[in-house]
């Protein structure tokens, strides 16, 4: 009996295939970049054709590597970067526009507009998000409007819209199912977390017609079964969860109350929150974290936008580094009297702040300033956001009455490539005066979708076995003296002031 599950792992800057046997131990690994395209100030574009290629080749590539036959996989699980929107032709399966990328911001004056008509409100109560070009349906909007015939042929019926994990899915059965799950829908400013369907309110808001959209599904569920010429036989497709919800299953925060943090160009740290989704006061995302026989499991979000890319932008902008990794080596050998903090808005703030006009700065720079006190303070700036990340969730979480203000400083777990820093996990803790654990396995966004496509095949045992099979690689318990933390945080906070741009700085 076929034992095996393929993680899809689509990412916004590379594709990425892992094949797991039915112990969850990894056979096979393979990976691919693709080109990003930048046409305009703001704009920031896939090649939708790009991101089927490098599925479809480093699916075989990983399972030529596991030395596995499609005959011995029992599903394949797809995670995917979020709000990246691409609209197809129904009958040719071709794309009528390049992939609308997440980061893009070309929809910022739209989104600008329906804040001032006093849209919000009812934006962010249907979907727990708040209404900005970050998200999918203003991007939907753009497509139909600026592509030739577009919106005639989308009220036609004639095409189709979908997050990546939807555009793969139909690829991989030939068209046959055009589905998304409960997280991916979660993301696209459509969907009504609440009552579990596209919202008719917010459809006519951003003027989507409803023949566009896939159906949603459970995280786990019946996705159909791919062509069988694409990998020498029928595989069934069996899970679907957008990168930042697969990677809370990777982990195994399946309990009320547990967060983990994900560190790769930018950071994504998640809060499990149970059965009933908490409104933030705080400028959170509410969202689906995940979704089991119908039963929807919510979450508050905070994202970073730019974590380890303030490393690559000391290594690629500015060429103080050689690799990423020396960063860690310098911030250890870094002047402890130079006082250097960096806000790394290179693209605005993300959440608390939710800032798209500021811009990044540098503050308590000296002539004795050098590498090693700007590399600590690339990698401090990570911690110092995550710290403004937990602070705001467990807010909302005690304001709800969720939460106990007395349950003591919570446990973070943390995955992506900035984890393998020992001194930035130290610091981390030191800076949430919180415990910080890595685990053994880092693969948690594909390990979370293939758990997602085990789960519903039968190969791989209720949530509960799961979590107790998750394992610790090493825990980071802080060890920074208060007054020092304090003083740290007073100078980030007062960095941040300085940084806000005209419109937020008095909200903060």
């Amino acid at each position: 009996m076929a034992g095996h599950i393929m993680a899809i792992d689509q990412g916004t800057t590379s594709s990425r295939a892992i094949v797991f046997d039915s112990a969850m131990k990894i056979g096979g690994v393979a990976q691919m970049e693709f080109a990003q395209h930048y046409p305009n100030s703001g704009w920031v574009e896939h090649e939708p054709e790009d991101l089927w290629a490098t599925v479809l080749s480093t699916c075989r590539r990983a399972m030529t590597t596991a030395r596995v036959e499609a005959s011995d996989i029992a599903a394949i699980g797809i995670t995917n970067q979020r709000e990246t929107v691409v609209v197809w032709d129904r009958k040719t399966g071709r794309a009528v526009a390049p992939a609308l990328v997440w980061q893009d911001k070309r929809t910022a004056a739209t989104c600008q507009k329906l804040r001032e008509a006093g849209h919000e409100e009812l934006v962010t109560s249907a979907t727990g998000l708040l209404l900005d070009p970050y998200f999918s349906a203003s991007k939907i909007a753009w497509i139909l409007d600026t592509v030739d015939g577009a919106r005639e042929a989308a009220e036609a019926g004639q095409l189709a819209f979908g997050t990546v994990d939807t555009f793969l899915l139909w690829r991989l059965t030939g068209g046959k199912v055009h589905a998304t799950d409960a997280t991916n829908a979660s993301r696209t400013l459509l969907y009504n977390i609440r009552t579990g369907e596209w919202d008719d309110r917010l459809l006519e808001l951003f003027r989507v017609p409803r023949a566009l959209l896939p159906e949603v599904r459970d995280s786990a569920a019946d996705y159909g079964s791919t062509l069988p010429h694409l990998f020498g036989g029928a595989i069934a497709v069996r899970g679907i969860a957008g990168d930042q919800q697969a990677a809370t299953v990777g982990q195994a925060c399946f309990e009320p109350g547990m967060v983990k943090s994900t560190y790769g160009t930018g950071c994504f740290a998640v809060l499990n929150t149970g059965d009933t989704p908490v409104t933030s006061q705080n400028r959170l995302l509410t969202t689906i974290a995940y979704q089991f026989d119908g039963k929807p499991t919510y979450a508050l979000e905070g994202s970073i936008f730019v974590a380890g890319a303030a490393v690559q932008w000391l290594r690629d902008g500015i060429h103080i580094l050689d690799n990423a990794a020396e960063s860690g080596e310098l911030a250890a050998a870094a002047d402890p009297n130079q006082n250097v903090v960096m806000v790394p808005a290179f693209v605005g703030l993300g959440a608390p702040y939710w800032d798209a006009d500021c811009r990044g700065a540098i503050f308590g720079l000296t002539r004795g300033t050098g590498r090693a006190e700007l590399a600590r303070a690339a990698l401090e700036a990570v911690c110092f956001q995550t710290r403004d990340l937990i602070e705001a969730m467990h807010a909302d979480w005690e304001a709800d009455g969720r939460g106990g203000a007395d349950a003591g400083a919570p446990v973070l777990r943390v995955d992506g490539g900035m984890v393998a820093s020992d001194w930035t996990m130290q610091r981390l803790a030191d800076l949430l005066d919180a415990p910080v654990d890595r685990p053994t396995v880092n693969e948690t966004t594909a390990m979370g979708a293939a758990y997602l496509a085990g789960y519903a095949s039968g190969i791989y045992g209720e949530p509960e076995a799961f979590a107790a099979n998750w394992s610790l690689d090493r825990r980071f318990s802080p060890d920074m003296d208060e007054a020092t933390r304090a003083q740290k945080v007073a100078d980030w906070g007062d960095a941040i002031s300085r940084t806000l741009s005209r419109s937020r700085s008095g909200a903060h």
